[in-house]
């Protein structure tokens, strides 16, 4: 079985609108700075920004991202929770700050991980999940082309206790030439 060379997982990944680049304490005062708008974190696991940089940092589940745009700080995005023996990777924590929202800016760093997940990293399925009711990102990963896999129910427990039902999505490889071609066309109109 071929195993993925996920020692690639954190290297800088650069665009025409975005540059993504592993996440790192010198990230974080531009990460406070993006992430002071509250519609950011209406639906990520917590609204407390010390302990959501706590985690991204520290966490041996994901390898975090800054978003970049014009050498500024707009987001983050991780992949999370590899699997190289499955050839499995999922796209997830991520958060733009809504100045860039419909500006290509999240079509862009979704290629670019998509892209490194199948053209470097040899993955055979890139997975993503979000809350059931976050309507934006769920037609965000419909648009991507991502295939809709279901709606785990009370699959987290976020936000200090809230439940949450997380509808799933994913893009195998078979999916990953038409999912590119969709996705060059949508950026080379922005």
């Amino acid at each position: 079985m071929h195993i993925v060379a996920f020692e690639k997982l954190s290297q800088q990944l650069e665009g025409r609108i975005v540059v993504l680049e592993p996440l790192g304490e010198q990230h974080v005062e531009g990460v406070r700075a993006a992430a002071a708008d509250e519609r950011i974190w209406t639906w990520m696991w917590t609204r407390d920004l010390d302990a959501w940089i706590r985690y991204t940092l520290e966490s041996d589940l994901l390898t975090p991202y800054a978003v970049l745009r014009g050498g500024e700080v707009v987001g983050s995005t991780s992949y999370v929770e590899p699997a190289p023996e499955h050839l499995r990777v999922e796209i997830g924590n991520t958060w733009l700050n809504p100045s860039t929202w419909d500006t290509g800016t999240n079509v862009e760093a979704k290629y670019l991980l998509l892209r490194h997940a199948f053209e470097e990293l040899g993955c055979r399925r890139v997975e993503f999940k979000t809350d059931a009711l976050n309507e934006r990102a769920r037609a965000a990963l419909a648009a991507l082309p991502a295939q809709f896999e279901g709606i785990h129910r009370k699959h987290m427990v976020v936000r200090g206790g809230e439940r949450r039902d997380s509808a799933w999505y994913a893009v195998i490889d078979d999916d990953w030439p038409e999912v590119k071609a969709a996705l060059e066309q949508r950026l080379a109109k922005s």
